[in-house]
């Protein structure tokens, strides 16, 4: 299988100043990895001049207010929100700056495809898909900072930047980490590669707890500042299983390849053991402004606002085995990247729906893993006959999943 993410470097490196012209999209960008985006390239423009990394478009779901602020500020030439029914109060907000305003569906996949040098994929859940393709399509840099589209389409994705070659840069801190520790090295050489979780808030609660646990306790992540959808995931340790499959696709590396381990501290993002008995670890303080500042800049380096590592401070690393046995959605995405084809679009479309269900406290905490399953039975023999490597086999799967999703969700919640 050939891997997603982008390992080779240019044929010339790009000097710095090169880079730090680059023009920027960002699909996303007031959502958490979007603000942080924009606040990397805040910062290079401190550094390396006023005219750093210039913007093409940013693009929002729902956040007008802010969608229009980070317009004002960074001057983007095109601001695109996707819900069309704020469309006159973005282009009142922006009015007399010459910004191009557009809104819709179709005009956030339009922001994708525009001309641009590198374009960030901060779009939550599969609803990332359909822009990711639109960058991939025309050859760029793109960050993917969204786990579900690959996971969900990830063939597509494969086939999609074979025909473009567009450089695919991962931005989640597991899968950057990956990235960088595996230049170091021959693919065809790793033994196994981990990558690392928190544990999330219920690390340590009993089954017992956990099925009366609030939403406001699951989104309450110990290290990072989140989404509520990403911190949930992390709650129920979906977010690592999501992960695994996406280092399956990123980087072509067969499932008995790859590990989870528990580290609370997030020091630690990945593990890469080699088949001479040498494991190189990529160590970071918590910041997702590292692994975006990494991508921007990639293959060089920049200066970012990201935390700094203070190892002596710290005092200890502590890591252990994730607990199967509490956190069976780590589980059913393993069954998932071990069975293929479209069995991971089922899985995250179900667990969109279920946590959706979850945060509008239609179902309880354990329900997300049981609705999760139970919709991975009942589309078992559609799942078993069905291809992967066209969008709409894919989209019409995630659709059929959410219907039934949706409704096994109204049974456990009654």
């Amino acid at each position: 299988m050939t891997p997603i993410a982008a390992h080779g470097i240019f044929d010339s490196i790009p000097s710095l100043q090169d880079v730090v012209q680059r023009k920027v999209t960002v699909l996303g960008s007031t959502g958490s990895i979007g603000v942080n985006t924009l606040d990397v390239v805040a910062h290079a423009r401190k550094v390396y001049g006023a005219d750093a990394f210039p913007l093409a478009a940013l693009t929002a779901q729902g956040n007008v207010k802010l969608l229009i602020e980070q317009a004002q500020a960074l001057r983007p030439l095109r601001a695109v929100i996707g819900d069309a029914s704020l469309y006159e109060e973005l282009k009142a907000g922006l009015a007399g700056t010459g910004i191009e305003v557009a809104a819709g569906r179709d005009a956030v996949i339009a922001a994708a495809a525009m001309p641009s040098d590198f374009v960030m994929v901060a779009i939550m859940g599969a609803a990332a898909i359909e822009p990711a393709l639109a960058a991939i399509e025309r050859g760029v840099i793109v960050a993917l900072a969204n786990k579900e589209c690959v996971v969900a389409a990830g063939a597509v994705f494969r086939d999609a930047m074979e025909r473009s070659g567009a450089s695919v840069i991962p931005v989640d801190s597991e899968h950057n980490a990956i990235f960088q520790v595996l230049g170091s090295g021959d693919a065809s050489e790793v033994e196994t590669v981990t990558i690392t979780a928190s544990g999330g808030p219920f690390r340590e609660w009993p089954l017992e707890k956990m099925a009366a646990a609030t939403v406001e306790e699951a989104v309450a992540h110990p290290n990072w500042a989140m989404g509520r959808k990403i911190s949930l995931d992390s709650a129920t340790l979906m977010n690592k299983g999501l992960e695994l499959i996406e280092a399956h696709f990123l980087f072509a590396l067969p499932p008995d390849k790859l590990n989870v381990l528990v580290h609370p501290q997030s020091i630690v993002h990945c593990l890469v053991s080699y088949d001479d008995g040498t494991t190189m670890a990529h160590l970071s303080a918590p910041d997702m402004r590292t692994p975006i500042a990494h991508a921007l800049a990639w293959p060089r380096r920049i200066a970012s606002p990201s935390r700094r590592l203070d190892l002596a401070r710290l005092g200890q690393l502590v890591f252990q085995a994730p607990a199967h046995d509490r956190f069976p959605a780590l589980n059913l995405a393993i069954e998932s990247m071990r069975s293929g084809g479209l069995a991971p679009t089922v899985l995250n479309a179900a667990n969109e729906i279920a946590v959706q269900a979850f945060l509008d406290r239609r179902i309880g905490f354990l329900d997300i893993s049981k609705v999760v399953g139970e919709t991975l039975n009942a589309d078992a023999g559609q799942v078993s006959n069905g291809r992967a490597g066209d969008l709409g086999t894919v989209l019409g799967t995630d659709a059929r999943a959410r219907v039934l999703a949706e409704e096994i969700c109204q049974k456990v919640g009654t």
